[in-house]
């Protein structure tokens, strides 16, 4: 069975590693009017966007969706 292939696009990726990605295309400010969260615009930062995230699963899918919407754009 561990020969299966996983087809979850978010397998093995981290919300650290997700969030990194969203920041570096977009930046704080624009990342911010996609995903309207104040961890994104006031005064943000990689550690306290991941505490947030981590504990509001809804925004935390907010930001996997875009991530994906992003990935599937090419």
């Amino acid at each position: 069975m561990s020969d299966q292939i996983n087809n979850d696009p978010l397998h093995g990726k981290t919300l650290e590693f997700i969030v990194k990605f969203l920041v570096d295309y977009y930046g704080w400010e624009q990342l911010s009017t996609h995903v309207k969260v104040k961890c994104f615009t006031n005064n943000p930062s990689l550690q306290s966007s991941l505490k947030f995230l981590r504990k509001t699963p809804w925004a935390r899918k907010k930001v996997e969706d875009l991530y994906l919407a992003v990935c599937k754009r090419g």
